[in-house]
């Protein structure tokens, strides 16, 4: 079985950010720029593996063969709606990149994920697949969506968030083994309602301006 990984992307940049996204008085606009700010960052770390090969490339004074990114482009999904936050950085780093979304809301009696809305580009199979969502709470919703793309033919999957939560992170691995997280921060625990202490609110509430 894989062995659960987790990678903490702890440069200072992000942390800086990451600070300042957190504190309750990030006016809505601020918070939108920051979280773009810190998942192109991000991106960096999470692509650093992507496989290259060559192929001849005429410069201005010589022909010589140049590292391009092999195969099919690599494919992002949002987990509506506060993944699109996330989203948005990374496609400024991957412009080319294929894009779906998957709408999970959090049923508040029992904090399971409902799902109502799923579209995703086709041949999953063949494309790395990178799932964003600001927060890896109780884990359900990231955990829901992974079975979903699992089922849709994904088979490379890696998971980017911003904070996550011992207990969600436990709940994730348990359940997708086989998909690296990443995140900037492993925060306290969860609180009695199922949000991330100290984490940074409702991301969705606070980049939308609705709350």
């Amino acid at each position: 079985m894989p062995v659960p990984t987790v990678t903490v992307v702890d440069h200072p940049l992000i942390q800086h950010k990451l600070t300042l996204l957190r504190r309750k008085d990030t006016p809505t606009a601020q918070f939108r720029e920051l979280m773009r700010e810190i998942s192109l960052l991000m991106g960096y770390e999470v692509t650093q593996d992507l496989a290259l090969v060559t192929q001849p490339t005429e410069t201005p004074l010589t022909t010589f063969d140049a590292p391009v990114l092999e195969g099919k482009k690599l494919c992002l999904i949002s987990i509506m709606r506060a993944g699109q936050g996330i989203l948005d950085g990374m496609l400024d780093l991957l412009p080319s990149a294929r894009v779906g979304h998957i709408g999970l809301y959090r049923d508040q009696a029992t904090l399971i994920p409902v799902e109502y809305y799923f579209k995703v580009p086709e041949d999953l199979e063949d494309r790395l697949v990178i799932l964003v969502d600001p927060m890896v709470a109780t884990g359900h919703s990231a955990i829901a969506a992974v079975h979903r793309l699992k089922e849709a033919g994904a088979a490379a999957i890696k998971m980017v968030c911003l904070v996550a939560a011992p207990e969600g992170l436990r709940a994730f691995h348990e359940a997708h083994p086989d998909v690296p997280v990443f995140t900037a921060s492993i925060d306290e625990r969860l609180d009695e309602h199922g949000y991330i202490l100290p984490g940074l609110g409702d991301a969705g509430d606070r980049m939308f301006g609705t709350r």
